[in-house]
């Protein structure tokens, strides 16, 4: 005895093949999307940060060699995760009893609080001015991947 509608039964097996056919990449597709999504969400949700672990530092440049220089050199020792180069800004400071205005270049760094005395020394030793600035902040929040990624990049 025979199921089913007379001259269905072809078709239905082709829809079924057809719908597995479309169902089976889409699952995998979704499923690596999803992957990801699920994974950022957890690594955000369980980061633990500590206030102040990481520092932002400031270092002024006379020109732009001079802030490449230093730049390379301070990620290259790991002495920082990420240099940021900012052009054309404008200093106004007393130096030896005078009003100066100069056109600077400033590097803004980020980096372990604990290595802001190395940078510090890096800076003094390979810095063209006779008093170099450098000055941090500590980073209160962040980014929890963004902070994890300096961790990784910057050893203890």
């Amino acid at each position: 005895m025979r199921s089913g509608l007379p001259g269905l039964r072809g078709t239905s097996v082709c829809v079924s093949l057809r719908t597995l056919c479309l169902t089976i990449p889409l699952g995998v597709l979704m499923y690596q999307v999803l992957r990801t999504v699920g994974l950022r969400a957890i690594s955000m949700a369980s980061e633990t940060y500590t206030a102040g672990m990481h520092s932002a530092a400031f270092v002024t440049c006379p020109n732009d060699k001079v802030a490449k220089d230093l730049a390379r050199g301070i990620v290259e020792k790991k002495l920082a995760a990420c240099v940021n180069i900012i052009p054309a800004i404008t200093s106004v400071y007393e130096w030896q009893g005078k009003i100066q205005e100069d056109s600077e270049v400033l590097l803004m760094i980020k980096t372990r609080s604990s290595k802001v005395p190395d940078l510090t020394e890096y800076v003094r030793a390979n810095h063209p001015y006779e008093v170099a600035e450098v000055i941090s902040l500590p980073i209160e929040q962040g980014n929890p991947p963004y902070l994890k990624w300096i961790r990784d990049v910057v050893p203890e």
